[in-house]
């Protein structure tokens, strides 16, 4: 069996979840998988479905290199009561796309602070 026919579920993955400039290549018995996703939670899909194949990630036959694409469509200043899973719904993104988007700011997901100006994601 070769090793894109062991990691078939991840490519096809990739083609379902639109990663763009998706370059899958065999050398040396390890498989090149390099792209860009749309979000993080694609990124993370991605990783997901390895994970299933390859749960102790012992294989060392596949390498990944999937970016985030760089997408900030606005920026929203945080108000008291608010959290990034309500920030999210607002704009139609996940709350781990506002978290990585903020990565800079943010360091604990569930403590944000009034006042704080965060980059929005690009649905």
């Amino acid at each position: 069996m070769s090793l894109q026919d062991k990691y078939r579920e991840i490519t096809n993955l990739a083609d379902e979840l639109q990663i763009a400039n998706l370059q899958v290549r065999e050398q040396d018995n390890v498989l090149y998988i390099d792209g860009t996703a749309k979000s993080a939670a694609d990124k993370e899909k991605i990783w997901n479905a390895y994970n299933k194949i390859d749960p102790d990630f012992r294989s060392a036959d596949v390498v990944m290199n999937i970016e985030v694409e760089e997408g900030v469509s606005r920026e929203y200043t945080v108000e008291v009561g608010d959290s990034l899973s309500k920030i999210g719904k607002v704009y139609g993104v996940s709350w781990q796309d506002i978290y990585e988007a903020n990565k800079d700011i943010i360091t604990n997901p569930d403590l944000i602070q009034p006042g704080w100006k965060l980059k929005i994601p690009t649905a």
